[in-house]
Formats: C-alpha cells, structure tokens, sequence
C-alpha cells in the first residue's frame, strides 16, 4: 500500500509537522517487500492511535478518508468555500493534537470529527453574525433607541441556557447545536454523525431535561 501522504495540504503537513513532540514520525506500515497479500487498511481507530503516538501518515490517510466530507457540510454551513477549507484544515489539526483523548466509548471516529466539525462551524456562523453589528473600527454600532420587550426578559433565560449548552457532553450538546442552531432535522443529524436516529433523539432528549431543568430553576425563584 502507498500511502498517499503527497495528497495532504502542505499547509496541514506543515503545522502537524510543528505539532509533533513526540519525536520523529513513524511509518504507518511496513516496506513492502516481495509480492505478498495486500496488507487491509487500517480502521479509523488505527489511525488515530497512530496519530496519537506521532504519526504524520495516519493523519495524511484519515485527512484522504474524510476531507470531502468534512468540507461539502462546512460549505453548506458557512456558504464560503475558502473559509470552508479553512475550517476543515484547522478541525483536522485540532484532531492530530486531542488524538490520544479520542474515546471509543462516545462514538466513533467519523462523529468524533463531525461533532468538532459542526461545533467550530457553529462558533464561525455566530461570531460573523455578532461581527456584523461592529464596524470597521471597532466600535459598536449604534443601537435601536428601543429594543423589543422580547430581548430584555429573553437575555436571563438565554443566559442559563448557554451556560447549561456548556456543561452538557459532546454528543448531547453537538445534536442541540445541529438541531436549534443548525436548523437540521433528526435524521439529517443521524446521516451527518454517523450515528442511529434513535441515538439522536435520546441524546437530544437527555439535553433537553437539563436544558428545562436549567430554565425552571431560574424562572422558580
């Protein structure tokens, strides 16, 4: 098998190569040596145990595996191309760098990348939204002389609700987010996660206790 580690951006070889403490980079696999059996790819979770321990090549191949997808959801997220790219770019690097933290448990490797992806994705809509209000300079621009009734007794329960957004897990958070900010439905979700539908609503079941729970205690007092 040749990996192909040419493929991968300079621009990511380059940063995972300034990332990298953990000494030189190892081959993922062995040299070829005379005709054999094909050697079967490594599972995403090879290749994140191999970036873990400083492998440049498994993240070359894990970059191959799921950089068209990871960009065709940040275009349709974020309506840029280049600021797509730039995300897919910085998601994978924060993948090589929390690699040895990856937890089977939570879910696998495709929606461990999705979950980060469609969070950091979420973060850039937002801050463009609020960036929107600033000019130029800096300085703020002026507000309406007066705001809807609706925004001043909203801002304590919107408050809570961020807060509690995040305490919450990743995967209950991630369906929230994709759901109430993404505007996605439950099996769009599914797809997008790589998880089962009845996944999806448990988790956003579960968030949404607290969620109410949250919004209940502050509205009781």
């Amino acid at each position: 098998m040749v990996v192909a580690f040419a493929l991968l951006p300079p621009s990511l070889l380059a940063a995972a190569a300034n990332r990298q403490t953990r000494g030189s980079p190892r081959r993922l696999l062995a040299s070829p040596s005379s005709v054999t059996e094909p050697t079967p790819l490594p599972t995403d979770e090879e290749l994140v145990a191999g970036m873990a321990r400083g492998e440049q090549a498994c993240l070359s191949d894990l970059y191959d595996r799921y950089a068209g997808l990871m960009l065709g959801v940040s275009v349709r997220m974020l309506r840029d191309r280049a600021e797509a790219q730039d995300l897919v770019h910085d998601v994978l690097l924060e993948a090589w760098g929390a690699a040895d933290r990856y937890d089977r448990r939570r879910g696998t490797v495709k929606t461990w990348l999705m979950i980060r992806l469609r969070s950091r994705a979420l973060d850039r809509v937002r801050s463009a939204r609020i960036s929107k209000r600033v000019d130029h300079d800096g300085t703020n621009l002026p507000e309406p002389k007066t705001a809807p009734p609706e925004d001043a007794s909203g801002s304590p329960d919107r408050q809570r609700v961020q807060a509690v957004l995040a305490e919450l897990p990743d995967a209950q958070r991630a369906v929230i987010e994709l759901s109430y900010f993404g505007g996605l439905s439950g099996s769009e979700i599914s797809e997008q996660l790589g998880v089962p539908l009845g996944t999806v609503k448990s988790r956003t079941a579960a968030a949404l206790v607290k969620l109410r729970a949250a919004l209940a205690e502050g509205g009781g007092s």
